[in-house]
């Protein structure tokens, strides 16, 4: 069955990153968690975001949740990624 659309490379990394903390070997994760993410979202929130925005708000909640990353860290390195992406470097 052909895609609804072509997917962005975001959106396959988001994919990708779901599969990969999810997994037997790493487990950092799991699809409950996941979806009480996405289900946590205020009403506007949910409306206003894409399928992967959904995704990876709740994946970055997950792993802030369980101690894997802090949000010093997230904010930090999404200022590394906003900067590549004003210099043209992504």
């Amino acid at each position: 069955m052909p895609a609804e659309h072509d997917y962005a490379i975001w959106e396959k990394r988001v994919d990708a990153l779901m599969v990969l903390l999810a997994s037997k070997d790493c487990q950092h994760m799991t699809v409950d968690e996941l979806r009480r993410n996405i289900e946590s979202l205020g009403a506007e929130a949910y409306d206003t975001m894409s399928y992967y925005e959904r995704w990876i708000h709740a994946i970055a909640q997950t792993l802030i949740q369980r101690g894997v990353i802090s949000v010093d860290e997230l904010g930090r390195k999404m200022a590394e990624v906003e900067q590549r992406a004003a210099k043209g470097d992504l």
